[in-house]
């Protein structure tokens, strides 16, 4: 295909002609020499490579004149394409089709500062994660350089590539490069596709792009140095003041040198060159500073043993320019809602391997051989030999010991063997028990392997077996001989038992439900791999990381439980297995590279990837972990402490360093520091976890205690202290101080033979970052903490932008903000002293600071980011001195519990089940396992603003005069302790003698069970909850305990009988003797449960009926009622229009031809539940469902809408009359939920006789719902109204969900003054669009003693919104006006019905644009 391109380049050829072949064929074109657009680097390559049509690089023909399109087909000598620019044109342009839907435009010009050349590359596609991978030519370098100018978001790839992202605009995707250094003759790059891991290349090669030469003659003349100096440092101002090593501030200042030459080229005199930069604020005292600056840059190692591991990195003017002075840090504003991050949660289930493992062909060889052994299978194992594998089988079979040995390594394969009377050593084995052609040696013998395949396949194996008669031997010494090479294990002899070992007897791992099984087995298969060495380890997990991201959340939850195990000495670190430190360095460092990676790629990721690295540590490039056996070889040559301790020490190290040689080397540095006290030394050992029994357990054992000379001390002190940051930079990716250095850059100058160390400075830190860190450093022990932490969380801020930005050290960003986030939580538990005697401002500051640290580590913090909003008005109450300050705080403490409970449980259930599997795979202490999760939330900084929240919550309850109980339900009772984690758990549950349950959890919609007396807990239910009323109608004592000191002393009583004896707000309690229980249960005979029953009620022909008709035979009391305010209530009060399904209508649908099948399989599933299945009822819910709806239904509920100024669902589509059709089924089929069904049995009512009306009503989309009783049910006080708000939709009132309601009471005789008794904690709030609901109507719920009423369900036809909840900006929280107004309006409504009616009621009713529409209203129970 012959290409054209427009721009005055007329038929330039995609090559030079030099490299063109052109084959004479029809409708070829030849190419024009000229001027060449693209040319080879013909020298570079000397074979010749045809190219395909479908090359990688193909270019995409630009018409701008009409030219013959035809073909061309060429050989080339070069793989690159490469594109020169004519230095004569400001802009040169090349286009290559890269496949189908990828084009590629490549243009070269100069910038119009004239200082350097710029690549614009622009590539079409649809992908959104394309990358340029690209480096630099510099003359006379075949290896590409990386240069200093990059575009934005560059990221550094192996040290030996740049990778830069694309500017997205529409299809297109951009990006351009200024290359300003002289030194630089060309760029190279490869175009990469991240999310399909898809390269584009040029037919194989890379992309070559030549930059135009800039001939000019140097002039005849030097420009004066101090010129050049002020030129560099403009160039270094230009570019964000970056950290230079001295070898990139040379050739900085070669290239600020060249730029003036270049100048002098093109016409310009000294005297202007001075005149241009001397105005531009360049002073010579900027160029001083420079000069001086730049050499500070990197301390030299005299500054660095004096400095205090931080140094600041800015020059001196900048570094005055600070937001904080020594005392205090002036936090910038921020919008908290900046710090939102939000994700959808992942579902949590089992994670299975797609298909079955392949088996390796020694695995094969050993399930074959198996089979055929006639005895038990004694010993068994697979060692690795590289890619290759060696099974090792031992068997009795026929009174013979029988070894079986296998092979997959292709060379030759000699055993070198023995035989042992005693454990590991060497007999030489009888010639009667040698195979054929063995050959006996010194104490040994020498048998070959023999070849065959497997199962005919084409893997070949080497085999051998050896039969050992008698019992006089119990193992076989052995090693291979191969291609000349002894193959042994791990640098040991290999060695086999003879004997069976007994088994571990292990816990059932059960089968993985939860986690990433496949993941977790394969963990398991090669921990007696990882348990070699931290090498071992790191390499496999590693290796295991593009499984665990694939799997998603819970596949990286089994890495963080494996590095956690570790981390925690439930599993071996080390194991006859020799290791270099740098080893071990570079095994962390790929890991943490990859788990970076994963965190830039993965952002809903973040928070669990946050926590492995914390476990895994920093790593580093081979030289710093090197430095661990070098540094200490020093430290001992230069204080002469050569033996004792030291030496130990040193050979454990060089064996094989661990997270304990930080410990070790604080002991020794306390140990010095006590003028040496050897019960200091041990008590930091101990403290740390590390006992003498430790110590001797490595494979390096450390068996003497440490004895200085005094003359050595000072010399100790100052080199173990440098030694420490070595250790703490590999094993201490929390520690704070190595964190620091590792981003502000040190150096280390090597010692003879030790490696000297030089870490450059993280780009891109904020301004004035250096300063604000070691203004955090020098307050890290102050007793007073509150700078502190306003230091630490101001870094944190400045710090966030930079973890969502690419940067090839973002990993060292991570592990500095893992480790101020640590340094918080270490200063709050030092600062709880200071708030002994704080007041409730100071309090409730540290707990929003302490918030705020969480909210930044956190994923989906949107909730506590609401609550910290809560903690900042609360203050602002305070401050103000607002009377309901304290209550309002109450509120926002409760739902901050709320939010750490259910962070808790989120943590739970995504790492419990992959420690439970696990740990039990890898025989973990079952304690370890059984608190895994609990301890990964005491060690982050929740369990820290638990603790500010325990101690705050008394203050508060007496500031606001609440108490220590709220008493839902006011009944004296005697009762046996029964002490359950949820009441839901025994709802169904009957209690032979009066029980008074003690429940940690209770959510508001289960029942009471049988013999239950009383119902304590802890939660927060509602008041006007379902659980609340059934406690009420039931003459169970109900209250809710704020003080978990008197929760846990009636803990301590369970099996005791107790006496409650409540108060509208406390209850007292007291131990009884068991015949305080026949006195009382003597005096409560005479109150047994009323008989009960329901009538029947028949279809009345009509499938839907008006409000107008609403009847007793026809429909419920719910819908009675509310037909009956019609007219009725101030006209303020708004009543929403209904129609009805009335009573009968399931029973006429069942009937119905249609649904013959239906009835028949309800029929059945109905005979399974009345024999005692009561597993039956989610079927029974579920046959429902599939119920169709007659026409003559859906005729009448349409005609009954519309005349009623209805909206009729169909009208919007036939799929919205489905959604309608299935919530009124819905409402038929909560006749069989748990709860109401067992409600019914515990009353003897016969369920067959329930009958399900369903009231229809449009939905109001409320600002606010609203529930009242006009009888305090606290207190049965009939003189005053009680009522709860909610935000949305009153759901979230009457079911589940966690939280309390705004509640109030007001005096009828006063119904102006509303007065708050507690504010809203509810995180969630539920909002819907114009929709239609169904309401339940059952005839059960009409019966006086019986509370029916919320035992059904009401379905609304569309789903709602859930919406985290923001209080602060609420006007009904933070406008008196507002909130006086809507509350009283409540209480006025609710007393006109009370007054309609004539006896106490039950209202729901919502609030809209500030004005009240009433839904329902029933008799209060």
């Amino acid at each position: 295909m012959s290409n054209t391109i427009g721009n005055n380049l007329l038929h330039q050829s995609l090559l030079s002609p030099t490299v063109l072949e052109h084959q004479s064929r029809s409708n070829t074109s030849t190419s024009v020499r000229g001027n060449t657009f693209l040319q080879p680097q013909a020298y570079s390559l000397t074979h010749r490579t045809p190219i395909s049509t479908d090359f990688w690089g193909r270019r995409v023909s630009l018409q701008k004149n009409r030219l013959q399109m035809g073909k061309m087909y060429t050989i080339l000598r070069s793989v690159k394409a490469v594109l020169a620019a004519d230095p004569s044109s400001m802009q040169q342009m090349e286009k290559f089709r890269l496949d189908e839907k990828v084009e590629l435009q490549v243009d070269v010009g100069l910038p119009t500062s004239g200082s350097g050349s710029v690549v614009n590359i622009q590539v079409t596609s649809s992908s959104d994660s394309i990358l340029l991978h690209w480096g630099a030519i510099k003359k006379r370098q075949d290896t590409w350089s990386l240069p200093r100018c990059r575009p934005v978001g560059t990221m550094v790839y192996k040290n030996k590539a740049l990778r830069s992202p694309f500017v997205k605009s529409g299809a297109n995707a951009s990006l351009s490069i200024e290359i300003d250094d002289p030194a630089i003759e060309a760029l190279e790059f490869l175009i990469y596709d991240e999310a399909q891991n898809k390269w584009y290349k040029y037919n194989g090669g890379n992309f070559h792009v030549n930059l135009p030469k800039k001939e000019f003659t140097t002039p005849n003349i030097s420009v004066p140095e101090d010129l050049v100096q002020i030129q560099a440092y403009l160039r270094w101002e230009r570019k964000g003041k970056q950290m230079y090593t001295p070898e990139q501030e040379k050739e900085e200042y070669e290239a600020a040198r060249m730029e003036l030459l270049e100048e002098v080229a093109r016409g310009a005199s000294v005297q202007d060159l001075r005149e241009k930069l001397t105005s531009k604020n360049a002073a010579s005292e900027s160029k001083e500073q420079f000069v001086s600056e730049s050499k500070n840059n990197i301390p030299d190692k005299e500054k660095d043993n004096n400095r205090k591991n931080i140094q600041s990195k800015v020059p001196k003017k900048q570094a005055q320019k600070t937001n904080f002075s020594n005392e205090k840090v002036q936090r910038k504003k921020r919008d908290i809602m900046s710090l939102l991050t939000k994700f959808t949660p992942e579902s949590i289930k089992e994670n299975i391997s797609p298909s079955p493992e392949v088996l390796s062909p020694i695995k094969q060889f050993s399930m074959d051989k198996e089979v055929h052994i006639d005895g038990p299978i004694m010993n068994k194992k697979i060692y690795k030999l590289g890619d290759k594998e060696l099974l090792v089988l031992v068997a009795k079979s026929s009174g013979k010991t029988k070894v079986y040995l296998a092979t997959d390594l292709p060379d030759p394969v000699t055993l070198h063997w023995a035989l042992s009377k005693n454990a590991g050593e060497w007999t030489a084995p009888p010639s009667t028990m040698m195979p054929p052609d063995s050959v006996s040696v010194d104490k040994a013998a020498q048998t070959n392997f023999t070849t065959s395949s497997v199962n005919n396949q084409s893997h070949k194996i080497q085999s051998l077996e050896i039969a050992v008669e008698g019992e006089n031997f119990v193992g076989m010494p052995f090693v291979l001989l191969c291609g000349g090479n002894w193959i042994k294990n791990s640098g040991s002899d290999f060695y086999v038992e003879f004997k069976t070992r007994p088994a571990k007897v292990k816990k059932d791992a059960g089968n993985g439900e939860g986690t990433s099984k496949f993941l977790l087995d394969k963990i398991a298969e090669l921990e007696s791999e990882a348990q070699k060495s931290f090498m071992h380890r790191f390499n496999i997990a590693a290796d295991l990381m593009e499984q665990a991201t694939s799997a998603g959340e819970v596949g990286l939850a089994g890495i963080l439980v494996w590095m956690r195990y570790m981390a925690t000495r439930q599993l071996i670190w080390n194991k006859n297995y020799n290791v270099k430190p740098r080893e071990i360095s570079k095994a962390q460092d790929r890991l943490t590279d990859l788990l970076q990676n994963v965190y830039k790629s993965y952002p809903q990721y973040r928070e669990i990837l946050r926590m492995i690295m914390a476990t895994v540590g920093r790593g580093g490039e081979g030289d710093v972990g090197q430095r661990i056996r070098d540094e200490i070889l020093v430290i001992q040559r230069k204080n002469d402490c050569k033996g004792g301790l030291m030496e130990e020490w040193h050979q454990k190290l060089h064996n094989n360093t661990s997270p304990d040689d930080v410990v070790i080397c604080q002991a020794l540095m306390d140990y010095i520091k006590s003028d040496f006290d050897i019960i200091v030394y041990w008590k930091t050992l101990n403290d740390n976890g590390i006992t003498k029994e430790r110590l001797l357990s490595y494979d390096r054992a450390i068996r003497s205690e440490p004895k200085f000379r005094g003359d050595q001390k000072d010399g100790l002190l100052r080199d173990l202290g440098h030694y420490m940051r070595t250790l703490k930079a590999v094993h201490s990716g929390a520690d704070l101080e190595a964190a620091i250095a590792n981003c502000l850059g040190y150096k280390d100058e090597g010692q003879g033979f030790m490696v000297g160390v030089q870490i450059n400075p993280v780009e891109g830190l904020p301004a004035g970052f250096p300063e604000l860190l070691q203004f955090v450093m020098n307050h890290i022990e102050d007793r007073n903490v509150e700078a502190l932490l306003e230091g630490l969380l101001e870094a944190r801020q400045e710090l966030r932008s930079l973890l969502s930005q690419s940067n090839s050290r973002l990993k060292d960003i991570l592990f500095l903000d893992i480790a101020l986030d640590s340094a918080v939580r270490t200063a709050v538990e030092r600062g709880y002293e200071e708030l002994n005697n704080a007041s409730p401002e100071k309090i409730m500051y540290f707990i929003s600071l302490v918030a705020e640290n969480l909210a930044l580590s956190m994923s989906d913090n949107e909730d506590l980011l609401y609550c910290l909003k809560g903690w900042n008005l609360s203050r602002s109450m305070f401050k103000s001195r607002d009377e309901h300050w304290a209550l309002f705080a109450k509120s926002v403490l409760d739902r901050t519990r709320l939010s750490l409970a259910s962070k808790a449980e989120a943590y739970h259930q995504l790492l419990q089940p992959s420690a439970e599997y696990l740990g039990t795979l890898l025989g973990v202490d079952q304690g370890a396992v059984d608190i895994f999760t609990e301890e990964i939330i005491r060690a982050g900084s929740a369990a820290s603003l638990s603790s500010l929240l325990n101690r705050l919550d008394p203050v508060l309850r007496q500031t606001a005069n609440l108490g220590s109980w709220q008493v839902i339900s006011p009944v004296e009772v005697v009762g046996y302790v029964v002490v359950v984690d949820q009441l839901l758990s025994v709802q169904n549950k009957s209690y032979s003698t009066p029980t008074i349950l003690v429940a940690k959890s209770v959510k508001g919609e289960e029942e009471i069970p049988d013999g239950a007396v009383a119902v304590l807990t802890p939660d927060m239910p509602d008041v006007l909850s379902h659980v609340s009323v059934r406690a009420r109608n039931s003459k169970v004592c109900f209250a809710t305990c704020f003080d978990p000191n008197i929760l846990t002393d009636i803990e301590a009583r369970e099996g005791k009988l107790l006496s409650l004896k409540p108060t509208s707000a406390d209850v007292v309690y007291s131990e009884m003797k068991d015949d305080g229980l026949v006195s009382s249960a003597n005096s409560n005979e005479a109150s047994s449960t009323p008989s009960l029953s329901l009538e029947r009620k028949q279809f009345s022909g009509r499938y839907a009926i008006s409000s107008e008709e609403f009847t007793n035979e026809l429909v419920g009391a719910k819908s009675r009622n509310i037909a009956h305010l019609k007219g009725k209530v101030p006209s303020w009060v708004n009543i929403p229009t209904s129609v009805a399904l009335p009573f009968g209508t399931f029973e006429a649908v069942l009937s119905d031809n249609l649904n013959q099948v239906v009835v028949e399989k309800l029929l059945v599933q109905k005979k399974k539940l009345y024999e005692g299945q009561s597993s039956f009822l989610g079927e029974l819910r579920n046959t429902v469902l599939e119920l169709s709806a007659p026409p003559q239904l859906i005729k009448e509920l349409k005609e009954k809408m519309q005349s009623s100024g209805m909206p009729w669902p169909g009208d919007e589509g036939a799929e919205r009359w489905e959604q309608a059709w299935m919530a009124i089924k819905k409402v038929w089929a909560s006749k069989w939920n748990e709860r109401a069904y067992f409600s019914t049995r515990k009353v003897k009512l016969d369920h067959d006789c329930l009958c399900m009306a369903v009231l229809v009503q449009e939905i109001i989309s409320a600002d606010y719902a609203f529930v009242i009783h006009t009888t305090n049910p606290s207190s049965g006080d009939s003189s005053e109204i009680y009522a709860e708000v909610v935000k949305g939709l009153g759901e979230t009132l009457v079911g589940a969900y966690p939280g309390r309601a705004l509640s109030f009471i007001c005096k009828k005789n006063d119904l102006k003054s509303p007065q708050i008794l507690g504010y809203p904690s509810k995180p969630i709030g539920l909002f819907i669009r114009r929709s239609i609901i169904f309401r339940s109507d059952s005839n059960g719920e009409d019966l006086e003693g019986y509370a029916g009423a919320g035992l059904y369900d009401s379905v609304p036809m569309d789903e709602e919104d859930q919406v985290v909840l923001d209080y602060s900006s609420d006007a009904l929280m933070v406008d008196g006006d507002f909130r006086h107004s809507i509350l009283s309006s409540i209480a006025i409504a609710g007393n006109a019905i009370e007054e309609l009616y004539g006896s106490p009621q039950d209202i729901e009713g919502v609030v809209k644009d500030g004005k009240i529409y009433v839904v329902q209203t029933r008799p209060q129970m």
